[in-house]
C-alpha cells in the first residue's frame, strides 16, 4: 500500500536528486534534498485538506488530480509561476524572463522580491477565507471548544467572514503604504496593488468556492435519488455503493484544489529564494515536494485517516489561518520559513494528539455514543 501510493514520489526523488547532481554536483544535489524538505514541511497542512476534498470525489477525478494535477501543480506553479511574477512585475516577455532566470539569477530573485507583497496579498486572503469559513461554521465535532463555539454562533452573521477579511486586508495594505512613507521608500505606491491583489484573491476563492459549492449542491438531488435506488437495492440483497461528486461538481472542486494548492505554494517559492536563485534547481526540489504532498493526499484518503482522527482536519485549517496570517505580515516584514513550517506542524501534531486521546477516551467508555464528542482537553 505504502510503495503504491509513494512509489511515483520516490522514482521522482531517485531521478530530481541524480538530475541535481548532473546540474551543479553535490552541492546542487544538498540544495535540491533541502527544498524538498522545506515544501513538505510547509505543505502538510495542504494535504490534510486536500484530502478533505479529494474523498468526495470519484476514482475518475481523483486520478485527474494526480495526474494532471501534478502537472500543474509541479511545472505550473513552481516553474512557470515565478517566470510569470518575473514577467508582469519587469513588464518582460516570457522569452526575456526565462533568459533572465539562467543568465542574471540576481536580479531575478530582486523582481520575485519585489513583487512579493501582491503575492502574499493573493494568497494570504485567499487562504484566511477558507480558515474564516471553517471557524464560522457550526460543527458537530469541535476541537478548541472555547474558540470554536462563540466563533460558530457569531458566523451566523451573513458574509460576516468576507468583512473580517476586508478588514484585515485594509489595515495590511495601510500599514504596508504607512511603513513605506516613513521610510521614504518607493514602496508607498504599491499600498493600492496589496489591496487589488488582496481583492482578487477574494474574489477567485468567492468564484472558485462558490461554483465548486453550487454544483455540489445540486448533486444533492441526485444523491437523494441514489440514496432511495440504494436502499431498493439493499431490500433486494444487490451491492450498494456511495455517492461520489462526478462531473461539473467534481470539475470546479478540481479547479478549487488547484488554486488552493497554488495558494499553499507561494510560501515554498517564495522562501526558495532564500536557498538558491537557481531557477533549475528549484523546480527540482520544490517539484519533488509537490509530489509528496500529492502522495501523501492519496495516503490520507485511502486509509480514511481524516474519519480517524477527527481532529486532523481542524489542525490543518488552523495552521492555513496560520500561514494566511504569517503571508500578510510578510508584506512588510520578512519571517524565517523555519517559523512558517514549524507551526503548521506543529498544529497538525497537536491536533493528532488530540484525536488520539478523544479515540482512546471513546474506547474506554466502551464507544457509546453518549460520550461521541469527548474533550481534546483543550
Amino acid at each position: 500500500m505504502l510503495l503504491k501510493t509513494f512509489g511515483w514520489s520516490f522514482a521522482v526523488t531517485a531521478i530530481g536528486l541524480v538530475a541535481a547532481v548532473f546540474y551543479g554536483g553535490w552541492q546542487a544535489f544538498g540544495i535540491v534534498a533541502i527544498l524538498s524538505v522545506l515544501e513538505i514541511s510547509l505543505s502538510f497542512d495542504n494535504a490534510v485538506i486536500n484530502a478533505g476534498i479529494l474523498k468526495k470525489m470519484n476514482a475518475f477525478w481523483q486520478k485527474i488530480f494526480l495526474t494532471v494535477g501534478v502537472v500543474i501543480a509541479v511545472f505550473g506553479m513552481r516553474l512557470v509561476f515565478p517566470v510569470v511574477i518575473v514577467a508582469i512585475s519587469a513588464q518582460l516577455g516570457p522569452i526575456e524572463a526565462i533568459d533572465l532566470s539562467f543568465n542574471d539569477p540576481d536580479r531575478y530573485k530582486e523582481l520575485v522580491t519585489d513583487a512579493h507583497p501582491s503575492i502574499a496579498a493573493f494568497g494570504g486572503m485567499f487562504l484566511l477565507m477558507i480558515f474564516l469559513d471553517f471557524i464560522f461554521e457550526d460543527r458537530d465535532i469541535q476541537w478548541l471548544r472555547w474558540i470554536e463555539r462563540p466563533l460558530a454562533k457569531l458566523g451566523k452573521v451573513d458574509m460576516l467572514s468576507v468583512c473580517v477579511a476586508l478588514i484585515v486586508l485594509l489595515v495590511a495594505a495601510m500599514t504596508f503604504a504607512t511603513h513605506a512613507h516613513q521610510h521614504g521608500g518607493g514602496h508607498a505606491d504599491k499600498a493600492s496593488t496589496v489591496m487589488l491583489s488582496g481583492i482578487a484573491g477574494l474574489i477567485t476563492y468567492l468564484v472558485v468556492g462558490g461554483l465548486s459549492g453550487f454544483f455540489e449542491n445540486k448533486l444533492e438531488e441526485e444523491e437523494e435519488r441514489e440514496q432511495e435506488a440504494e436502499e431498493e437495492a439493499r431490500k433486494a440483497g444487490k451491492p450498494v455503493s456511495g455517492v461520489l461528486l462526478a462531473g461539473k461538481a467534481a470539475f470546479f472542486m478540481f479547479l478549487y484544489l488547484e488554486v488552493l494548492d497554488a495558494s499553499f505554494s507561494f510560501d515554498g517559492v517564495i522562501g526558495a529564494f532564500a536557498i538558491t536563485n537557481e531557477i533549475v534547481l528549484m523546480a527540482l526540489g520544490l517539484g519533488i515536494g509537490a509530489m509528496y504532498v500529492r502522495s501523501l493526499t492519496v495516503y490520507l484518503v485511502r486509509q480514511g485517516t481524516l474519519d480517524d482522527y477527527v481532529y486532523l482536519e481542524h489542525g490543518a485549517h488552523y495552521a492555513i489561518g496560520a500561514l494566511s496570517v504569517i503571508l500578510l505580515v510578510t508584506i512588510q516584514y520578512q519571517i524565517n520559513e523555519l517559523i512558517t513550517g514549524s507551526v503548521g506542524v506543529i498544529l497538525i501534531g497537536w491536533s493528532f494528539w488530540s484525536s488520539v486521546r478523544r479515540n482512546k477516551a471513546i474506547e474506554a467508555a466502551g464507544g457509546s455514543d453518549s460520550k461521541a464528542e469527548v474533550s481534546s482537553g483543550v
